[in-house]
C-alpha cells in the first residue's frame, strides 16, 4: 500500500511512482493508467496536479510564459526582462472526450474577426495546458488524430496551428496523463508507444487496505478542510521534493555504461523503434534526481524500465500482456527497485493485476455438453471491409460513410456547435451586415458501427473443420473493427437457444476471448438467433441512437430447432430486414454439393452474401483474377 499526499491511498505504489517522475522531468512524456472502473485512477490525478509547486507566470501572457526564460517565439510576446509577473497554482486542464480540433490547438477568435474585422488568435487547450498538467479521461476513447496531436505536443514541447488564415507557434509543455478502463477498449499499439510511461492499477485485494482506504475517504466527506489539514505537512514537503528534484536534473550523470545496460534492456525487450530506449534514459535520470543522486544507478535503470517498456512489447492488438518483472531481474539483477516516491519500505501490495476473467467459459446455449467440440482459430488475415448502407450521422470513425467531424468538407449550414466554416461565415457576414450569421461545416467522412455478430455454433458447425475457418474469419473481422474503432457484440445460437454472448463493447479483445472459446454442437435454432440479434440492436440504439449497425451472420442456413424451422428463420429475417439493419451473411458451407441456405438467407435479409472463404481479402483478389484469367 503505498500513502499518497493529500491522504490518498493508493493500490499502486508504481502509479505515484510515475506521476512523480513525470512532474520532475516533463520530457518523460507523460503517464497511461490503466484499470478497472473504481480504483481511483481520477482521484489521484487530481490530487496529484494539486500538489505540484506553484509556477511564475507573466502577467497578461496568455501562455503562461516564465519571466526567466520566455518563449521567444510567444504570441502574446516579445516579453522584455524584468516583465511583471505574478504566482499562480499549477493548472489541471481536462481534456473532454468529444472535444474538437479547434478547441485543442485554438484558431481564429471568431468574434473579433467578424465584429472588428481583425485577425486574432485564441489559444486552445494546449496552451492552458503549459507548464501544467492535460488531463484526459477515457484516452481509448478519444479518436485516434486528437490523441496523436496531444502525443505530439508532449514529446515536442510545441504546439503549430497552420488553419483559417492563422499561424501560430508556441510552448506546449505539460505533464499529459491519460486514464482509461480496458474494458471500453484498448489504445492502438502504435499510440501506447507514444506514452512515456503506462501503468496497470487494480483495486487492493487486502481487507485491511480496503478498509483504510473506505475510513479516509468517509473521513475528508466528513471534513474536508479538517482532512486536508491533517496532511499539508506532507503535502508541502512532496511538493519541496519535486522543485529540489527539477533543478537537479541536469546535473545528474547517464554514463555510458548505464546507457548501454538501458539499450541491452530495450534490445532484450524486443521493442521497436529507438523511443523506448530515450523515454528509459529520461526517467532513469529523474528518478535519481528524485532520490538525490548525481548518478544513474541500476536502481533507477530497473525503475524506469519496469513503467516505460512492458506496455510496448504488446505490438498486435490481440496480443495478452506480458510479465516483464522475471525479465527485468535476469537482466538486471535480483535487487528490487525502490517501490515509491515516498521511500516508504514498507509499501506493498497492489503490485499485481487482477485475474483476467474475460477468457472464462461463456454459455452458449442449453445443448449437450458431451456433444460439444473447440476448435482453435488459425492466425487473423486481411479482411474484407464491410459497411453499412446510406450516409449516417454517427461518431467520426473508419467504417461507413457519414456526415461527422472529421473528413471532406461539402457544405455550410447555420448552427450553434460543430467546426466553423470560415469563408462562408465571413460572406454571410458581408452579404447581410450581421456578424452572428456564423456557418458551420458539412463534413463528409467515416462513423463508427456496432458490428454485431450472430454465430452459428450448431453441431453441423464442427463438421469438415468448418468451425476453424469460422472463428478465422469472425477474428480477422474482429481485428478489422478494432482497426476501425468499431463497437462490437456477439450472439451465439445452438441447441435449442441463444444468447448475448457479449453485449455490445469497445473491448474487442474481450470479444475474441470469448469466440476462442466458443464450443460447436446441438442443433441450429437460426430463427432463434436472429431474434436474439434483432433485440440486441433494438436495446442498443435506444441508448446510442446515431450509432448505425452492421449484422454479420455466420452460419450455412441448416436450421434444424424446431418444426418447419428453415421457413421460421427465412420469416424472422423478413422481419429483420423490415427494421432497417443492414446485414452480411458469411456462409459456412463448403464440400461440394451445397444446399444454399444460406444464400436464400442472404436474400431474405437483403445483406451481402459471402462465402466464408471469400472474407480473406487478399484470397478473394485472387479469385477475381483467377476467373478473370
Amino acid at each position: 500500500m503505498h500513502v499518497y499526499p493529500f491522504g490518498a491511498v493508493v493500490g499502486s505504489d508504481d502509479l505515484a511512482l510515475a506521476l512523480t517522475l513525470c512532474a520532475v522531468s516533463p520530457t518523460i512524456g507523460g503517464v497511461l493508467v490503466r484499470g478497472e472502473k473504481g480504483t481511483a485512477k481520477s482521484t489521484t490525478v487530481r490530487a496529484h496536479a494539486a500538489l505540484l509547486p506553484p509556477v511564475t507566470v507573466v502577467d497578461g501572457c496568455r501562455f503562461s510564459c516564465d519571466p526567466d526564460a520566455p518563449d521567444p517565439s510567444c504570441p502574446d510576446g516579445p516579453h522584455p526582462p524584468g516583465a511583471a509577473s505574478h504566482v499562480r497554482p499549477v493548472r489541471l486542464v481536462e481534456l473532454p472526450v468529444g472535444a474538437a480540433e479547434d478547441r485543442v490547438t485554438g484558431a481564429l477568435h471568431l468574434g473579433k474577426a467578424l465584429a472588428d474585422r481583425t485577425a486574432e488568435y485564441e489559444p486552445g487547450l494546449l496552451a492552458l495546458a503549459h507548464r501544467g498538467v492535460l488531463y484526459v479521461d477515457e484516452v481509448n476513447l478519444l479518436h485516434d488524430h486528437l490523441v496523436d496531436l496531444l502525443l505530439d505536443a508532449a514529446a515536442m514541447g510545441r504546439s503549430t496551428v497552420e488553419r483559417d488564415g492563422v499561424s501560430v507557434e508556441h510552448a506546449s509543455r505539460f505533464v499529459l496523463v491519460g486514464t482509461m478502463n480496458p474494458e471500453e477498449g484498448e489504445l492502438r499499439p502504435q499510440l501506447l508507444d507514444r506514452f512515456g510511461l503506462a501503468v496497470d492499477v487494480t483495486a487492493p485485494r487486502d481487507p485491511h487496505m480496503r478498509a483504510e482506504i473506505v475510513r479516509r475517504r468517509m473521513a475528508f466527506d466528513a471534513d474536508p478542510a479538517g482532512f486536508t489539514a491533517r496532511w499539508a505537512d506532507r503535502d508541502a514537503e512532496w511538493s519541496r521534493r519535486v522543485a529540489s528534484a527539477r533543478e537537479l536534473v541536469p546535473q545528474v550523470v547517464l554514463s555510458d555504461d548505464a546507457l548501454v545496460s538501458i539499450a541491452e534492456v530495450c534490445a532484450a525487450f524486443d521493442v521497436d523503434g529507438m523511443r523506448a530506449d530515450l523515454v528509459t534514459a529520461r526517467t532513469a535520470i529523474a528518478h535519481a534526481a528524485w532520490h538525490g543522486r548525481l548518478e544513474v544507478t541500476r536502481e533507477d535503470i530497473a525503475a524506469a524500465a519496469r513503467l516505460a517498456l512492458p506496455h510496448r512489447r504488446r505490438r498486435n492488438p490481440f496480443d495478452a500482456p506480458t510479465d516483464s518483472d522475471d525479465l527485468l531481474d535476469e537482466l538486471l539483477g535480483g535487487d528490487d527497485p525502490d517501490p515509491g516516491p515516498d521511500d516508504d519500505p514498507g509499501g506493498g501490495g497492489g503490485g499485481e493485476s487482477a485475474p483476467d476473467d474475460s477468457a472464462a467459459e461463456t454459455s452458449s446455449g442449453s445443448g449437450d455438453r458431451s456433444s460439444t467440440s473447440l476448435a482453435s482459430a488459425s492466425d487473423p488475415f486481411r479482411a474484407r471491409v464491410f459497411s453499412v448502407d446510406r450516409v449516417g450521422r454517427g461518431a467520426a470513425g473508419r467504417r461507413s460513410r457519414a456526415v461527422t467531424t472529421i473528413g471532406r468538407t461539402v457544405g455550410s449550414r447555420r448552427g450553434d456547435s460543430g467546426p466553423v466554416h470560415l469563408p462562408a461565415t465571413i460572406r454571410a457576414a458581408a452579404l447581410t451586415d450581421e456578424v452572428r450569421q456564423v456557418r458551420r461545416k458539412i463534413v463528409e467522412g467515416r462513423e463508427t458501427n456496432l458490428v454485431l455478430f450472430c454465430v452459428d455454433a450448431s453441431g453441423s458447425m464442427a463438421a469438415r473443420n468448418r468451425m476453424v475457418q469460422v472463428k478465422t474469419a469472425v477474428l480477422s473481422l474482429l481485428l478489422d473493427a478494432y482497426r476501425r474503432r468499431d463497437t462490437v457484440g456477439l450472439v451465439i445460437f445452438r441447441g435449442t437457444g441463444a444468447t448475448l454472448a457479449l453485449p455490445p463493447t469497445n473491448s474487442v479483445d474481450v470479444a475474441a476471448a470469448r469466440l476462442r472459446e466458443l464450443p460447436a454442437g446441438g442443433r441450429t435454432p437460426l430463427a432463434e438467433g436472429l431474434i436474439e440479434a434483432a433485440e440486441t440492436v433494438r436495446r442498443h440504439s435506444l441508448r446510442d441512437p446515431r450509432r448505425r449497425t452492421l449484422l454479420v451472420v455466420v452460419t450455412d442456413g441448416r436450421a434444424t430447432a424446431g418444426t418447419d424451422a428453415v421457413q421460421r428463420s427465412l420469416d424472422v429475417a423478413d422481419t429483420v430486414a423490415a427494421q432497417g439493419i443492414s446485414s452480411v451473411v458469411v456462409d459456412s458451407e463448403t464440400g461440394r454439393f451445397r444446399m444454399g441456405l444460406a444464400a436464400r438467407l442472404a436474400e431474405r435479409l437483403g445483406a451481402d452474401y459471402v462465402p466464408v472463404g471469400e472474407v480473406d481479402a487478399d484470397a478473394l483478389t485472387g479469385i477475381v483474377r483467377e476467373r478473370a484469367a
